[in-house]
């Protein structure tokens, strides 16, 4: 599975648990706190670029195990994990601001 299907899954589950009247965690499993899956969704959106940064120096060096194609689809990749990560923070600004303005 790569990266992007990855984080997708992640949002998803994340948006489960948000959807459910009571937490949902199996017995012995641990449960992550928000902070520490959205630092993990970082993180991969950081590997993803690094990745793509990776191998298009290897290109650019003339590495004949690197082809154009891949290069170009793993930029693409990791420019929409980006663009994901920035729409993500915006909705979290955007909540945060919300809550701060509402009347006590």
């Amino acid at each position: 599975m790569n990266d992007i299907d990855l984080m997708v899954n992640q949002l998803r589950a994340v948006a489960a648990q948000a959807g459910a009247s009571a937490p949902v965690s199996s017995v012995g499993a641990p449960s992550q706190d928000f902070a520490s899956l959205l630092k993990s969704a970082v993180d991969e959106v950081n590997t993803t670029q690094m990745d793509a940064r990776q191998l298009s120096k290897q290109f650019e060096t003339g590495n004949s195990a690197v082809n154009l194609q891949d290069v170009v689809l793993s930029l693409q990749k990791a420019s929409l994990s980006f663009q994901t990560m920035v729409q993500v923070r915006n909705k979290l600004v955007s909540a945060y601001q919300e809550v701060m303005n509402m009347q006590v």
